[in-house]
């Protein structure tokens, strides 16, 4: 990255701009606003948690600027004006940033609601405005890398909290420890985030949503950097000892009982060991080896969680939904009428002369009596454990489950309501991998940066957008106050000047100070108290 990397963190159109504002505007406020949830990745979404303007803002608009101020005004502009200048095909005009560069600081002005909070869509949780006559062109300048740099970061959060939300619900109506819940989501997209930026800002809004799990370094390095965070003081993120498929594959002369064994006495005889279970035979490991290592693994001071990591996780974890009927074969003459009858009625698997088979495949390979109780009742069956004051069977201490692939916001319900249905607490641990984090866009909840409100001839202008050819398109309008009605945050547009100095948007940054600072700890406080 150059000295003036800064100045050029834009679309090439905007340099222009500068230029093509009426004369006569001396100010431009624009707010940043997730619109609507049309694409949302979370079913009947309303809002959107807020979380990331302050990173912006110290990697940004404090120390990548930083650098265009700290140097020589003719060094700081002329990378700026070969690469502009070559990328529009005429020698650019650079006065307005040597006038920048004189006054030495980013005149503007940046509201805001508490990172944190669960923003409605069409309300704004930030507003930006220049503060100086000649720097109307730097508010929408900015709109490209504010838009980039904030969107994902609240999406993953969004995304988050949606999954923290569910394993809530269901830690309630199970009786699951609620101090296990934060447990519960864990972050395994780093592999699949676009660049390792993307994924200490995507993997810091799964942390941000109070989710405590992850692989991810990056995120909470990202949090002690930009949000106040510190690990030698609070749980910022945590992982475990844990094993691959290349580690298991060394020990294939071996075996896995022995493998099972050097992890426990040798490496990890204490606390959490996840050990990936399904490298070669995920059904014998279960039914066969964790008997053999029962007494080992119950004495052991510690939790030995058992990872699948391939085939459909519903079914792996909590078994196939078996017909009632205890004998097809005792109805009907051709197995194809029972599969037809076992489809038709909802049920996943049926028994015929004594053996157990899918209903949903043509397949007619017999399943084991493992896969149709699923891992957590296989486990039960082996260590037990205990009863929650609901009534559920929660597994004992000493054995747990982790499935860390192909986990989405539908089949997080769908395992917890059928382990709910079975009898079992929610004492599992799902992997969120870069198709929840990363399977998404700008426009999953709309989010854009639009102008509203102008200052032209000294007089106060209301601006917006409403497209004939878009409706869902169309801006608020004017100055912008925000406010709790009835308990909800709603967008008033087109307020008075002294409105707008009211309402729940305060000043986070002004003329290149950071007036506001929050932390990690804050805004998982926040999130905690809206879900």
């Amino acid at each position: 990255m150059t000295i003036t990397a800064a100045s050029m963190q834009k679309d090439v159109y905007k340099e222009f701009h500068s230029r093509a504002y009426h004369p006569d505007v001396t100010e431009v406020y624009a707010n940043f606003t997730s619109r609507n949830g049309k694409l949302s990745n979370v079913e009947n979404n309303d809002k959107v948690a807020f979380v990331g303007l302050q990173y912006f803002i110290k990697s940004y608009l404090q120390e990548e600027w930083a650098d265009f101020f700290s140097r020589d005004k003719t060094i700081a502009v002329a990378e700026h004006k070969r690469i502009m200048s070559a990328m529009l095909g005429y020698p650019v005009n650079v006065k307005y940033l040597e006038d920048l560069h004189d006054l030495g600081y980013l005149p503007l002005k940046i509201k805001a609601l508490p990172e944190g909070t669960l923003v409605p869509y069409s309300v704004p949780p930030i507003t930006v405005v220049n503060t100086k006559t000649g720097f109307q062109w730097l508010t929408n300048m900015i709109e490209t890398v504010l838009s980039c740099e904030n969107w994902p970061i609240q999406t993953s959060a969004t995304t988050s909290v949606a999954y923290f939300k569910v394993f809530k619900e269901f830690a309630e109506k199970t009786g699951l420890p609620m101090e296990f819940v934060p447990f519960q989501g864990h972050d395994f997209s780093f592999r699949g985030m676009f660049g390792k930026q993307a994924a200490a800002m995507s993997g810091f809004g799964h942390l941000a949503s109070g989710l405590v799990g992850t692989d991810t370094i990056p995120a909470v390095l990202f949090a002690e950097k930009y949000y106040g965070a510190n690990v030698d003081q609070e749980l910022v993120g945590c992982s475990v000892d844990a094993t691959e498929h290349s580690v298991t594959c060394s020990w294939i002369l071996e075996g896995e009982i022995e493998f099972f064994k050097y992890l426990m006495r040798e490496q990890s005889p204490t606390g959490i060991l996840s050990v990936v279970s399904d490298t070669w035979d995920f059904w014998t490991l279960v039914t066969e080896y964790l008997p053999q290592l029962k007494n080992e693994i119950l004495t052991r001071d510690g939790t030995l969680v058992i990872r699948p990591d391939s085939g459909d996780p519903v079914k792996i974890l909590t078994g196939y939904k078996l017909s009632p009927v205890s004998e097809y074969s005792e109805l009907f003459t051709d197995q194809k009428q029972a599969q037809l009858d076992a489809v038709s009625s909802g049920y996943e698997a049926y028994r015929w002369c004594g053996e157990y088979f899918a209903s949903n495949e043509q397949s007619n390979k017999p399943l084991m009596l493992c896969e149709i109780k699923g891992l957590i009742e296989c486990l039960w069956d082996i260590f037990g454990g205990t009863t929650t004051d609901k009534g559920f069977k929660l597994l004992d201490e000493h054995i747990g489950a982790i499935y860390g692939d192909a986990i989405t916001l539908e089949r997080q319900r769908q395992i917890l309501q059928r382990l709910m249905d079975k009898g079992f607490a929610s004492k599992v641990v799902l992997g969120i991998g870069s198709y929840s984090y990363q399977y998404v866009t700008r426009d999953t909840h709309g989010s854009a940066v639009k102008a509203t409100s102008v200052v032209k001839n000294g007089e106060r202008v209301a601006i917006f957008k409403d497209p004939k050819t878009d409706t869902k398109k169309k801006s608020a309008k004017g100055l912008l106050k925000v406010d709790n009605v009835n308990g909800e945050l709603t967008l008033f547009d087109n307020v008075s000047e002294q409105e707008e100095k009211e309402g729940l948007l305060d000043i986070v940054f002004q003329d290149g100070k950071l007036i506001k600072e929050t932390t990690l700890a804050e805004i998982r406080a926040l999130i905690n108290e809206q879900i």
